[in-house]
């Protein structure tokens, strides 16, 4: 929150912003890919069986898994330096366009350096190890953070040359995070090396995994980054102009400059509940899983789906009907200030209300994709996610023309519950009607205490609305979160044991 707070205040929500955003997005994007979708997902599962089997044979794998990400993400890295630098000196002419290559230069190392950082992270979950990986993104926040606060304050240097600086920081960050993970990987015997026992069984099993996975783990993110590039071909600017020419046809574009940065605030805001509780929760209980499927256990693994699923319902909902009434004071109370400005906070935060729809659906994605990989079934969250990205490509083109940013927003959020219907259904199919046991009066028990949520929400707001926007957050927030926890007391939801930790997670 504080990094975006930085950004908005530095750069505001224009096109150094939309050039950054983009820029940023396809390193990131490459994370979520190979580095803690993919590759640390295909990877703990097998990981946790040579673990019982022969622990030798286990950091092999482990090993040779990250020099083969390595390896790869390194020569992708080179062969896209070469290319960008050819469009920018041959082919770019726009000045716009010129500086997104350029981030994207700069940026495109930390791909190598946070896939691997991801991977080694993946590796510490399955020894039950998850503080020094939960703590790796918070160093990257300090570092932009950081170079903002220095470009900007200290040096005094052009908003332009502020975010080269902020690229640069971004690299650097990367470097930090892979020490990071070093010292508690030797005290769990695991050296990092170069490795190449790439014709072993289990070697081969990670491998056959890791291409279904890149599609079935990353749905939502691609969708996203779906967004971030039909915002971008679709916005106006002084530079390109108020239209463009489709098949002969003047067309005025549906966007506006800035459209990028909207998405990415908001983006960030309804990730900020996704990545608290969604990621993490299915982060904890995937090594759960893992372990279950490998003793053929299948009673347990479905009681640790249910209760993962129950998880998601008890902080979605709440999550979901909570940004919906305060989102715009959120985004005013944190955005607001610098570059970043009234009418900012109106389309963010009109952008943001139709993320937030998806909550549900980005959480349960998280549960299930994960639940075929523990049992090393990764074709059918490949091809629900195919047809979930293929129908959010489809929406985008539909939404973008009478809702603007917040079209690609709800077309996100539809993305989402079309794969976890099918999702659902396949893991009924293949585990059996366990699966979502309990979920049903989950569902009805956190709506009953979300409406009582809403009631006192609402309330604080029509009694304060004069007062200070921080002021009124602050009280409505706090009201509305207590009333929520009295109200799942009394009624008795099990979800709320975990939260207070007086429950073991996935043993419901």
């Amino acid at each position: 929150m504080l990094r975006d707070m930085a950004f908005a205040y530095f750069l505001g929500a224009g096109g150094l912003m939309d050039g950054w955003a983009i820029a940023f997005k396809i390193p990131n994007l490459a994370r979520r890919l190979f580095g803690e979708g993919a590759a640390a997902s295909s990877l703990i599962p097998v990981y946790s069986e040579q673990l019982h089997r022969d622990p030798r044979k286990a950091k092999d794998l482990a090993m040779s898994v990250v020099t083969a990400v390595f390896v790869l993400l390194a020569t992708v890295t080179l062969l896209a330096e070469a290319l960008i630098w050819l469009y920018y000196h041959f082919v770019a002419t726009h000045d716009g366009t010129r500086l997104k290559l350029m981030l994207t230069g700069v940026m495109l190392p930390y791909m190598v350096l946070i896939c691997v950082v991801a991977i080694l992270g993946g590796i510490l979950n399955t020894h039950r190890h998850f503080a020094i990986p939960a703590a790796a993104p918070t160093v990257l926040n300090v570092f932009l953070i950081a170079a903002l606060c220095v470009a900007g304050w200290v040096l005094g240097l052009a908003p332009r040359t502020q975010v080269i600086v902020v690229s640069a920081a971004v690299v650097l960050a990367g470097l930090v995070q892979l020490g990071m993970q070093l010292p508690p990987l030797r005290r769990h015997g695991i050296y990092l090396r170069p490795a190449w026992d790439v014709r072993s069984e289990p070697f081969r099993r990670v491998l056959l995994l890791m291409g279904p996975m890149i599609l079935g783990l990353t749905a939502t993110q691609i969708s996203t980054l779906i967004n971030d590039f039909t915002a971008l071909w679709l916005s106006g600017s002084a530079e390109k102009g108020e239209f463009f020419t489709l098949l002969g046809h003047v067309v005025k574009y549906p966007l506006w400059e800035g459209a990028v940065s909207h998405l990415f605030y908001a983006q960030r805001l309804y990730q900020l509940p996704l990545g608290l509780f969604g990621i993490s929760l299915a982060t904890a209980i995937f090594p759960e899983m893992s372990v279950d499927a490998a003793k053929r256990d299948f009673d347990s693994l479905r009681r640790t789906i249910s209760w993962g699923m129950r998880c998601t319902i008890f902080v979605a909902l709440p999550a979901t009907v909570g940004l919906l009434l305060i989102g715009r004071p959120i985004v005013a109370v944190i955005l607001e200030r610098g570059e970043f400005t009234r009418t900012d906070t109106i389309r963010t935060a009109a952008t943001l209300s139709f993320y937030v729809l998806g909550l549900a659906g980005y959480f349960a994605q998280q549960i299930l994709t994960r639940a075929f990989y523990s049992l090393q079934e990764s074709s059918v969250p490949a091809r629900t996610a195919v047809i979930a990205v293929g129908v959010s490509l489809v929406l985008n083109l539909v939404l973008v023309w009478p809702l603007g940013s917040g079209g690609l927003a709800a077309a996100t959020a539809i993305c989402s519950y079309v794969q976890v219907a099918m999702l659902a259904r396949a893991l009924r199919r293949r585990l059996g009607r366990g699966v979502l046991d309990g979920v049903g009066r989950a569902l009805r028990d956190t709506a009953l205490a979300t409406l009582c949520m809403a009631a006192a929400v609402g309330g604080v707001q029509y009694l304060l609305g004069e007062a200070s926007r921080l002021l009124a957050l602050v009280v409505a927030v706090f009201v509305g979160a207590a009333l929520f926890a009295i109200v799942a007391r009394v009624l008795r939801i099990e979800m709320l044991s975990l939260f207070l930790g007086r429950r073991r997670l996935g043993r419901a």
